[in-house]
Formats: C-alpha cells, sequence, structure tokens
C-alpha cells in the first residue's frame, strides 16, 4: 500500500517529503543526543555534590572536637547535629540526620512523598553508598554515610531530587521540539518551493512532449543557466530540431512520391481504359508500355526502400578492404555502363575500413550519372587519395557539367536535371551511402574546363 501511494505522489512533493523527513531525524538525533549527553553530565554533577557532602562529614568526624565542650563527640548523633548546623543544603537538595533513636531530623525542603518514604528508611540503615531511588514519579539520587561509635549507629543521609534539577533541562527540550517542527514546517516549504524552481524545465519538458503528441513541432524550450538541466533542455531542442527535420522530409518524401507514382498509374489506367481487347497489335503495344512502367515503380520502390535502409544501424558493414583493388574493380564494372573512355586516375596502395558493397554501389551510381550526361568516347576518370584520416574516391566526367540552379540541392531526393531519366534518387543514395560511412559527397565548383566531379569523403578508420 505505501509504494502505490509515494509513485502517486509528484516529484516535488516527494522531494519535499524526503527533505522534511531528513530534517526532521537530524534535528530528533541532535535534540536526543544533546539531552543524554547534559543528562549524564547533570548525574555526575549530582554524585560529586553528594560526594563532597559526605567528604565534609568524614572531615569533621576526623577532627573530633565538639566546638561547645571542645571535646570529641560524645555520640553520633551529636556529630550529626553540628554537621547539620555548619551546612546548607545546595538547591534541590536535603541533608538528612537519622539518629540512634527517634525521628529523622532534615535540612532543607523535601516533598513530603520523600518524607514519608519506607524506602528512604531503609537505605538509611543500610551499609551506605549512593542509590537511586524513584518516589511518587520522581527520581532522587541518594547518599548514605553511616556513623558508628561503639554500639551507637547513626547515619547522615543526603537527597537530591534530580527530576526538579533536570526540569529547566525539560523545558528546554520542550522549546527546542517547538522551535524543530517549525523549522522542519520552513524547510519543508523552503524545499518545496525550491524544487518547484529546480523541476520547472523538466515540467516544460513533459509539456513540449506533450505538445508533440498533438502535432506541434515548432515549440522549443527557453533555456536559461549553463547546469545539467539546461543542457537536458538544449539537448531536448536539438532532439526537436531533428525531429521536425525528419518529419518535413518524410512529408516531402512522401509527397514526391505520390506525385512519381501518380504519373505511372495514370498512365496504366489511361491505356487500359481505351485497350481494345480485340486488337493483337494493340493489347501486345499496351502489354510493352505497362511493363516499361511497372519495371519504372518497382524501381522507385527499391530505391525508397534503399533509402529507408540507410537509416538502420546494419546498413553498412565495414571491414579492412585494399582500396587500390576496390578503385581498379569500379573501373572494369563501370565499361559495361557505357561506352565511355573509363580511366584509373589514381589507385593507392593502402587499406580502409569500409563496405565494399555499398562503396561500389554509390560509385557505379556516380559513374552512371556521368555516362548519361557524357556522349561515346568521352573521357570519365575515377580515382581515390588519401587526405590525413579521410579517405577521396572521385568520379569526373567532361559533360556538360550540372546546372547552376540545381547545384545546391542536386543531391535532395527527386531532384532531376532537364529530362535526366529516372526518379531523382540516385544521388540521394549515394549522399545516404557516405553517410552511414560517417562521411560526406560533394560536387566540386563547376569549371570551364570539366564538366562535374563528385567526391567522396571517409573516414580511413571507418564509420
Amino acid at each position: 500500500m505505501t509504494r502505490p501511494r509515494l509513485q502517486s505522489l509528484t516529484v516535488r512533493q516527494r522531494l519535499t517529503i524526503a527533505v522534511a523527513a531528513l530534517t526532521a531525524l537530524v534535528l530528533l538525533v541532535v535534540g536526543s543526543a544533546l539531552y543524554l549527553l547534559e543528562a549524564r553530565r547533570t548525574t555526575q554533577s549530582i554524585d560529586a555534590t553528594l560526594t563532597q557532602e559526605v567528604g565534609e562529614l568524614r572531615a569533621l568526624q576526623v577532627e573530633g572536637r565538639d566546638p561547645e565542650t571542645q571535646k570529641p563527640f560524645a555520640s553520633p548523633d551529636r556529630l550529626l547535629e553540628v554537621f547539620l548546623s555548619r551546612n546548607l543544603p545546595d538547591p534541590d537538595e536535603t541533608l538528612w540526620s537519622f539518629p540512634r533513636e527517634g525521628t529523622a531530623v532534615y535540612v532543607g525542603s523535601p516533598e513530603a512523598s520523600l518524607r514519608r518514604s519506607p524506602d528512604l528508611a531503609s537505605l538509611a540503615r543500610g551499609t551506605g553508598g549512593l542509590f537511586s531511588l524513584d518516589v511518587a514519579g520522581r527520581e532522587y539520587r541518594i547518599a548514605v554515610q553511616p556513623i558508628n561509635q561503639g554500639t551507637a549507629r547513626a547515619s547522615l543521609v543526603v537527597t537530591h531530587d534530580v527530576s526538579a534539577t533536570r526540569e529547566p533541562l525539560r523545558e528546554l527540550m520542550l522549546t527546542y521540539a517547538l522551535i524543530g517542527a517549525l523549522s522542519v514546517l520552513l524547510v519543508a516549504a523552503f524545499s518545496s518551493w525550491l524544487a518547484g524552481r529546480l523541476l520547472r524545465p523538466v515540467t516544460e519538458l513533459r509539456d513540449a512532449a506533450q505538445s508533440i503528441t498533438g502535432g506541434d513541432l515548432h515549440r522549443r524550450l527557453e533555456v536559461t543557466g549553463h547546469d545539467d538541466l539546461a543542457d537536458l533542455q538544449r539537448t531536448f531542442n536539438a532532439m526537436l530540431d531533428r525531429l521536425e527535420d525528419a518529419f518535413a522530409a518524410q512529408r516531402h518524401l512522401l509527397d514526391d512520391a505520390a506525385h512519381e507514382l501518380r504519373t505511372p498509374l495514370t498512365v496504366l489506367q489511361g491505356h487500359l481504359e481505351v485497350l481494345d481487347v480485340h486488337d493483337p497489335a494493340d493489347v501486345a503495344a499496351t502489354r510493352s508500355m505497362l511493363l516499361d512502367e511497372t519495371e519504372r515503380m518497382a524501381r522507385l520502390v527499391s530505391d525508397l526502400l534503399l533509402l529507408a535502409k540507410a537509416e538502420r544501424p546494419d546498413f553498412v558493414k565495414a571491414e579492412p578492404s585494399d582500396v587500390s583493388l576496390l578503385v581498379v574493380g569500379l573501373v572494369e564494372r563501370a565499361r559495361g555502363l557505357a561506352d565511355r573512355r573509363w580511366t584509373v586516375d589514381a589507385a593507392p596502395e593502402l587499406t580502409a575500413v569500409l563496405d565494399v558493397q555499398r562503396i561500389t554501389q554509390a560509385m557505379l551510381q556516380l559513374a552512371d550519372n556521368a555516362a548519361r550526361h557524357t556522349a561515346v568516347g568521352e573521357e570519365i576518370g575515377l580515382g581515390a587519395a588519401v587526405h590525413g584520416s579521410t579517405l577521396e574516391l572521385w568520379v569526373r566526367d567532361t559533360g556538360s557539367g550540372v546546372p547552376e540552379e540545381l547545384r545546391d540541392r542536386v543531391f535532395q531526393r527527386f531532384t532531376q536535371a532537364g529530362s535526366s531519366e529516372g526518379f531523382g534518387l540516385g544521388l540521394s543514395i549515394v549522399s545516404a551511402i557516405a553517410e552511414a560511412h560517417g562521411g560526406t559527397v560533394r560536387l566540386d565548383p563547376a569549371t570551364p574546363e570539366t564538366g562535374a566531379t563528385f567526391r567522396l569523403a571517409l573516414p580511413l578508420e571507418g564509420p
């Protein structure tokens, strides 16, 4: 029952309760320790006083002179009489004389219950020493000193009301308890206010997360300070930026994919509607055209699936690879793309950590793109080089280059140059493969002498 109740409380409430409980515990421990130490000190002080009184009696007994006769004390009763006449009891203290016969005589103001206590008389007739006695709910500390002279025996009894001596201490502890309770309330109120201020960024995070659930991706947290919560707010804002970009890219992708698929579907529907099933030539032509359109849609879906897989951590399986063999193999594979003059610009002898299949896919995509923008016999070069800890692979051509208006968005999805075939996803796939390797792809600045040069920059040690 306790755990569900605690879990139903807010973090602010739990922090407040924890701080208040800890404060109360500390005050209780400190108060108890102070009370025990002061009570012990009081008891030790009382025992020292009682011992002093007994010592004074012994000193008087050693003198052995009655002040009236200047002779030894005639009896223990006379010794006690002289002692009581010379001493005044301390506060809460009483001096008692228990003679051989008769009732006890005392100096001080003892409680009536103590005067009538049979336990006190029993201790007075005992062997002597220090004792503790409870009478009518009050605690007493008692010193008994027997006096023997021949067969005569009397006793000095010194009693101290410990309860009365400790009364100021109890009043002080009561005041301490009241002040402690007020302190706990003040600490709880302050901790609640402070917890509210400290947890305000968390509350804003919760509200922002709820607004995301409602579809609002434009909200951002106002970051103040430089503590851990401020870092959390900055991280959350960065996450919102990435989410907004991802959703925008997703919407853009879906819009473009819908647009690209609508055209072949419209073509398919239109030809099927006008198809003359009784004309074999029309059926054959329509069939050929429909197969072409479905093949185009299949390529589009395949490319979109590839781009979606690029976000997965297992998209790239990097391992140490020979860069020289990679470049030479790329050129050999590219010769089958088109009748061009394929050359190896550079093939350094070194090892890099990369996914050979993915890099081959990206480089052949660039090579195919170069082949579609060059004429028969024109030169297309592939090469590799190392700059520090970066491996650079490139594909260059001598074609017309990338139009200036497309250079800034050439790697965006569904971006096509002029009447280029395909869907404009090739360079997006190249960019995704480079990013999956922890690298980038870029287009060199345009020059009058060359066409287009695309470069992959990849870390030598892998993603």
